[in-house]
């Protein structure tokens, strides 16, 4: 049997500063922001099934995501877009396929949204 589970766990954000990572990240989420920063450089967004970890640590210029390396859900693409556009989130691409897009986080870090 294999010891490795056929689950993602949590995924970790390479961030500049925590606190303004903190901040942005969950002002686009819609959480609060009073969760605890954990070790000076770690914050756990509050997120349903697989966790994100925002790591300020980690970060250097190289370990930014230059492409997505996940996805986030929406019932609503044209919405979700709407949303973090009048929010002025930098979007790095169009509604594709009137299924998806990308937009940068303040440090550059590429996040995709998906209707699903």
């Amino acid at each position: 049997m294999n010891p490795i589970l056929n689950e993602v766990g949590t995924i970790f954000i390479p961030v500049s500063d925590i606190e303004k990572a903190r901040d942005w990240y969950c002002d686009i989420l819609g959480f609060p922001n009073d969760g605890e920063i954990l070790f000076d450089h770690l914050y756990v967004l509050p997120m349903k099934g697989t966790g994100i970890v925002l790591d300020s640590k980690i970060y250097s210029e190289q370990t930014i995501f230059r492409t997505p390396a996940f996805h986030l859900n929406a019932a609503d693409i044209r919405k979700a877009y709407e949303y973090l556009s009048g929010k002025q989130v930098d979007l790095a691409t169009a509604i594709e396929h009137e299924h998806w897009f990308n937009f940068r986080d303040p440090d550059g870090n590429h996040i995709m949204v998906c209707k699903c």
